[in-house]
């Protein structure tokens, strides 16, 4: 399968905790003003890459702690995402995704691609970025509306599960 991305950091520490192989979708139809990846929102910019390499990669790099989704709206892309997903997973690593979607828009959407790439998030980082909003002490984050979701609490407890901060990983409950 192949997916269209603007690029990819192979050892970010700036798109959620620890070490992060983030993937930068190519595609967004929100066009936030102010954005910081506007090269992004062209759904036929960027460039088609296998999702095998990006694997290959992620595999490749026993350092990571996890993988980002960011973008462009990696949501857009969710089938080929949810492959790589699978495999960070399978790796014993998280799972970060940043959309401008807010969870109340995913799940009135009931899109089963994005469903089925939920099921593998760890944490989503929601809504749009807001210029007015803009917060420089915020970490992970570019706006103070943005929310840190766990994910698998949220599915788990049909409450969404809100994190104060995001400086570490959620903790799977027993």
């Amino acid at each position: 399968m192949k997916m269209r991305i603007a690029g990819i950091v192979s050892d970010s520490i700036v798109d959620g905790p620890g070490i992060r192989y983030t993937i930068f979708a190519q595609g967004c139809p929100r066009d936030c003003p102010g954005c910081h990846n506007p090269q992004t929102h062209d759904p036929q910019g960027g460039y088609e890459i296998d999702v095998a390499k990006l694997v290959d990669e992620i595999r490749a790099n026993p350092l990571l702690d996890g993988v980002t989704f960011s973008g462009g709206e990696p949501l857009m892309q969710a089938a080929p995402l949810t492959q790589v997903a699978r495999v960070a997973k399978e790796l014993g690593l998280n799972v970060v995704v940043y959309s401008g979607y807010s969870w109340e828009e995913i799940c009135a959407a009931n899109d089963a691609n994005w469903n089925e790439l939920l099921e593998l998030v760890d944490v989503l980082v929601d809504g749009p970025y807001e210029a007015e909003r803009r917060d420089w002490n915020l970490r992970f984050a570019g706006s103070t509306n943005q929310r840190f979701i766990d994910v698998q609490r949220t599915l788990r407890s049909d409450a969404l599960v809100v994190l104060p901060k995001f400086d570490h990983m959620p903790t799977p409950l027993t």
